[in-house]
């Protein structure tokens, strides 16, 4: 099956709603706008976001955007049982062929929509059932309500179990400056031996989250590349991002309308391989072997 296209950048929709910047209608739908005109087309969501409220929120937002759906790309993940905004006792994972089947049914209702773009499996399971997933995944695509498949924060030995009975063409991973271990452990490797496409979730890492020795070495050396480049630090962390050769598509979560309008610089700056280099080197604390 061809795998689709997204945009170079995703929109992360995790914290549009009442997890974080609690955005009402007409601004989710403003910011879904300005998304798609700073040619950032692709949106990626999961049913719990929000204790499964953001989703909802966001179809009604779509609609009144105003915007036809052959202009965006929607993803979304479903496996995760949370006990925020349903009945669950424990927090837990399910990939049966019927919860799948009604858990992308019950997205595409909240979305206001007839398909997904993608659907992700959200976090491995021990007893997810290879065959089982291959079937519902089998199904969705035949009925059109699914364009392409892949999995989220799954190893190689995980995603390949999975690949052996259907098709998959993406890996949501965590992935970024301070967060590099994908890189070293086989995952980008395996991925890119079988064409398989990562997104990366959280990509500005923890530079701006936490003051740690990590954070400061990487904060000193941006201030000197953001003068070279003449661009944000964030860019540049995506940047970084975006260079490695597995083709990574960060998701960005940014709702900042100025910092939206930035995103794409990262697509096209041209980060030399030693300030790559550099911003990892400062990001582990010692040269490269």
């Amino acid at each position: 099956m061809k795998k689709t296209v997204l945009s170079p950048v995703i929109a992360g929709t995790m914290n549009w709603g009442v997890w974080d910047k609690k955005l009402n209608t007409a601004e989710m739908a403003h910011l879904i706008r300005v998304c798609v005109d700073n040619q950032i087309t692709t949106f990626d969501h999961a049913d719990i976001y929000g204790g499964y409220t953001t989703e909802a929120e966001f179809g009604q937002a779509f609609t009144q955007s105003g915007l036809s759906r052959d202009r965006m790309q929607l993803i979304s993940k479903c496996g995760i049982q949370h006990t925020q905004g349903r009945p669950n006792t424990l927090k837990h994972y399910d990939y049966s062929k019927d919860y799948i089947l009604w858990s992308v049914d019950n997205s595409l209702k909240n979305l206001q929509t007839d398909y997904l773009d993608v659907l992700l499996l959200h976090r491995p399971s021990p007893l997810m059932q290879p065959d089982e997933i291959a079937e519902a995944v089998e199904i969705l695509r035949a009925q059109g309500k699914i364009r392409d498949f892949g999995v989220s924060n799954f190893t190689p030995s995980q995603t390949e179990l999975i690949r052996q009975r259907t098709e998959v063409h993406y890996n949501q991973i965590q992935f970024s400056a301070t967060h590099f271990q994908p890189m070293l452990d086989g995952s980008l490797d395996y991925m890119q031996l079988h064409q398989i496409t990562p997104m990366s979730w959280n990509p500005l890492g923890t530079v701006f989250r936490e003051d740690i020795e990590q954070t400061r070495r990487l904060k000193k050396l941006l201030v000197q590349k953001v003068e070279h480049y003449g661009v944000g630090s964030d860019t540049l962390l995506l940047a970084w991002v975006l260079k490695h050769p597995a083709g990574v598509i960060p998701v960005a979560g940014t709702v900042n309308i100025a910092r939206i309008q930035q995103l794409m610089k990262a697509v096209e700056l041209p980060l030399t391989d030693l300030d790559w280099f550099a911003i990892w080197t400062e990001s582990m604390g010692n040269r490269v072997p």
